[in-house]
């Protein structure tokens, strides 16, 4: 897409964070893997699913200062601090969750994402699209979590 611009108005290639991209457009087999259309694809995939993780996040905090935990009722004050050490608990794994989505982006710009860690093969499309921050192939995945059960079993 990037080079029938670069023949037609001459100049750079536009890159591929500034891409445009259809609406509904979907990473296919037929492109080449991690084109610049898959990269822009992914990449506003990962940004969209940061900020919706930090909208929440904030209407979390705007609701712990906005209800009082002083419930009358003993029950109901437990009830109420149980929901919010779930509640921050959550957050908390949400933002672990953005630091692997910051590590995601960072591997788009340096052209290593899409790649297995492991043995550097492509990661299937379906697999990123499923769980846009993963880093390794499914059979890479599979091996390391055998191996990680048969060291917690010893």
């Amino acid at each position: 897409m990037a080079t029938a611009l670069v023949d037609l108005y001459g100049g750079q290639p536009i890159p591929f964070d500034r891409i445009i991209l259809p609406e509904g457009y979907r990473p296919s087999d037929d492109d080449d893997f991690m084109c610049d259309a898959h990269r822009a694809y992914f990449l506003h995939k990962l940004k969209d699913w940061k900020e919706d993780i930090i909208a929440e996040s904030r209407q979390t905090m705007a609701q712990l200062q906005v209800d009082s935990l002083r419930e009358p009722d003993i029950a109901d004050r437990a009830s109420s601090e149980t929901d919010w050490g779930i509640e921050l608990r959550t957050r908390d794994r949400q933002r672990k969750l953005i630091a692997k989505i910051d590590c995601a982006i960072r591997r788009l710009y340096e052209g290593e994402y899409g790649y297995c860690e492991v043995t550097g093969d492509p990661i299937s499309l379906g697999r990123l699209e499923a769980r846009p921050i993963a880093t390794m192939t499914l059979e890479a995945q599979e091996r390391h979590e055998r191996v990680e059960k048969v060291s917690r079993d010893d």
